[in-house]
């Protein structure tokens, strides 16, 4: 699943060209299709995570994979761009049952292996991403754009047999779970709140470098589109890294101490992007750099600031994983927009923006301990 959540988006990337001549429409038309299926995405998962906790995660995770299925299946054969629009939007609603990957973790495992479990997604997830340019660029030049789409049929009917073979589920209390009502309950709980935007502000500084990298290494320092593809393979190569030094942390210290040091790694990855400009100037090694160190945090970070919201609700952990999901596409859209938008200093409000991640992060944690004491006192 997180590997197949990346296709819809991240691998479809080089073939946009090539949609654009074959429906004869602008690139940016071809650009409204992404924004066209994130919003389909985040409608879904909002309705899916809390009729995931009164019906079961399985049964909604075969409809919106052969949804998704139909729907991509759709794109492939599409002779023009609103029917391509039509079946990448239905390709989008059933992509939203991904967002029952972290409500999976909650049902499967035992509270000590959860943090590793999701230290392994948001591994694998920020390897996908890293590879994806090349993967795009492979499946173009053997079958074109709709490559792409069928790669990703094929990977949701393995996924449909692989969860065919989850375990059983225990029978749900629907009077007691799956209302949309838990999501007043979710937005009441202030450290659930704080917890969840923890784990959105440092998914944040991996989507900005994403977002802004095309600027940075393409525009400013004259990378080929190869040359590009291949950066963002050593950026993978980070996450890998990254993985296993959270995996070590995560056997030593308790989620809040992990959260602690994720995000000093990445207000670290800030002054030395700082550092490094100041003294070499914009290069790939003053970018990649740091970018390396952040990456190590936000592996830290993110799944144990995940697991510390998520473990406050476990009854409907559905709901609570739409709602941290929404929160962490949302954040991360909005903040890296903002960043891209200044085009002069670029590099700069990069690095200054890993560093408010990190100050961020940590008042929100004092925050929670602050709430914690009291409500103890009380």
């Amino acid at each position: 699943m997180s590997l197949l959540s990346v296709f819809p988006v991240d691998v479809i990337l080089p073939s946009f060209p090539a949609l654009s001549e074959t429906f004869a429409v602008a690139g940016k038309d071809i650009a409204y299709s992404m924004s066209a299926f994130a919003v389909g995405v985040a409608f879904s998962q909002c309705f899916i995570g809390p009729l995931s906790d009164r019906v079961g995660r399985q049964k909604l995770l075969l409809i919106g994979l052969l949804v998704a299925m139909f729907g991509a299946a759709g794109c492939s054969m599409a002779s023009d761009y609103v029917t391509f629009m039509a079946f990448r939007t239905l390709q989008a609603l059933g992509c939203g049952c991904f967002v029952l990957c972290q409500a999976l973790v909650q049902d499967l495992y035992p509270a000590h292996r959860r943090n590793a479990m999701r230290i392994l997604l948001t591994t694998s997830s920020g390897l996908f991403i890293s590879l994806s340019p090349l993967a795009g660029t492979a499946l173009q030049h053997l079958w074109g754009w709709p490559g792409s789409f069928h790669v990703f049929v094929c990977l949701c009917v393995l996924t449909v047999f692989l969860v065919y073979a989850m375990p059983s589920e225990q029978p749900r209390r629907p009077s007691a779970q799956g209302s949309l009502r838990n999501y007043g309950v979710l937005l009441g709980d202030g450290t659930f709140l704080l917890y969840s935007l923890i784990a959105a502000l440092a998914f944040t500084c991996h989507f900005t470098f994403v977002v802004v990298s095309p600027l940075l290494f393409i525009d400013r320092l004259g990378f080929s589109a190869e040359a590009f593809a291949w950066v963002f393979v050593v950026y993978g190569m980070a996450y890998l890294l990254g993985g296993l030094f959270a995996a070590r942390i995560n056997r030593l210290f308790s989620p809040p101490v992990q959260i602690a040091l994720g995000l000093a790694l990445i207000a670290a990855a800030g002054v030395t992007m700082l550092g490094t400009l100041w003294l070499v100037g914009l290069s790939a090694f003053a970018l990649l750099l740091p970018m390396i160190i952040c990456t190590a945090g936000t592996t830290v970070a993110r799944p144990a600031a995940m697991s510390c919201a998520l473990e406050r609700h476990p009854g409907c952990a559905g709901t609570a994983a739409a709602l941290s999901s929404t929160l962490l596409f949302t954040v991360g859209g909005v903040l890296s927009g903002l960043i891209a938008v200044a085009e002069q200093d670029l590099p700069k409000h990069l690095a200054m923006a890993l560093i408010a991640v990190g100050v961020c992060g940590g008042l929100m944690l004092k925050v929670i301990s602050a709430m914690s004491r009291w409500r103890q006192a009380v």
